[in-house]
């Protein structure tokens, strides 16, 4: 028995060695280093082209910020020269009308015609003060900031409009309740 042992244990002394020998040198693939090597060309042009396209699309967006922005511009000018033309028809039809009534009196008419002058003078400025922002780089603004500055300027044309329309409305009532208190007043009694 004793023999036996030995003799396995020699067998297994001579097979180990023998078996890690059998491994041999580690071999490399070459195929797979070439594959690996074109997928990193394939991704450094994937790459390439994906900046090119953020650049393309970031020139894209500061384009459409631009034309956004001009549009904003055009529409905020559009909107000022309504204004403006509502203020003419204003002042062609309605004052007009009012400083021609019987019922405004005389010492009336000036100030009546100051407070729409005052109106129009400041539409007056607010055109060429608009003129200057749009043709002049003296005043070193952004597109954004003159957008900022034509929409305010859009407002205050809008404030004009109302406040010309009230004045207009508050006058014609004066008319009227003085054209009814005339007739009043000047009614004949046959009772």
């Amino acid at each position: 028995m004793k023999t036996k042992i030995l003799i396995i244990a020699t067998a297994f002394i001579f097979l180990l060695p023998a078996r890690a020998a059998c491994q041999g040198m580690p071999t490399y693939d070459n195929t797979n280093f070439i594959s690996l090597v074109k997928q990193l060309v394939e991704s450094g042009k994937q790459t390439a082209q994906m900046i090119k396209s953020v650049k393309f699309l970031k020139d894209a967006k500061e384009a459409i910020e631009k034309v956004s922005s001009v549009v904003q511009q055009l529409r905020a000018v559009e909107e000022i020269a309504q204004n403006n033309q509502q203020l003419i028809n204003v002042m062609q039809n309605d004052l007009q009308d009012i400083l021609n009534s019987p019922y405004i009196k005389p010492e009336e008419v000036t100030r009546i015609a100051q407070s729409f002058d005052a109106i129009v003078q400041n539409s007056l400025d607010t055109v060429e003060f608009m003129g200057e922002i749009l043709s002049s780089d003296n005043l070193k603004m952004s597109d954004a900031e003159r957008a900022e500055v034509l929409k305010q300027k859009e407002l205050e044309s809008k404030e004009m409009v109302s406040n010309i329309k009230t004045k207009t409305k508050r006058y014609r009532d004066i008319i009227s309740f003085r054209k009814m208190q005339d007739k009043v007043n000047n009614r004949e009694t046959n009772y």
